[in-house]
């Protein structure tokens, strides 16, 4: 496992709501460890966009990639989230470029985690009042 990023003391997995049995996929988060710690979690692991995913996680290098937040969108349960993950102190992308892309396509950002040492995440779901049932 790896060491705490943080102050929380919070394992990582706690911080981003990961529970046993969820329907995971990963997408571009370029952390090995981060696959391995997800997997002592749940079986449910994907490296591929799937229907019904409890949690997506997907890394953004850039602006231009933000547009695949709609689609993605798609992919979630109406109570899930979208984890996007970025890396701390890019010119590229940063919090507000996350945040701007979400709302454009009808997510609303609920937490920032500190991802790892070297990336920052944000935490995006359906508004409630949008959820399908």
């Amino acid at each position: 496992m790896r060491a705490d990023v943080g102050y929380s003391g919070k394992p990582l997995l706690d911080k981003l709501g990961v529970k046993a049995g969820m329907r995971v996929a990963v997408l571009g988060v370029p952390d090995e460890g981060f696959l391995t710690e997800l997997k002592t979690r749940t079986d449910d692991v994907s490296l591929r966009r799937r229907a019904r995913c409890d949690l997506l996680f997907a890394g953004f290098d850039d602006r231009a990639g933000l547009g695949r937040l709609g689609a993605h969108r798609d992919f979630i349960t109406p109570d899930g989230a979208i984890w996007a993950v970025w890396p701390k102190g890019s010119k590229d992308v940063n919090e507000n470029d996350v945040r701007d892309a979400a709302l454009a396509v009808g997510l609303v950002d609920v937490k920032v985690v500190a991802f790892s040492g070297t990336h920052s995440a944000l935490k995006l779901v359906i508004p409630v009042a949008r959820r399908r049932r």
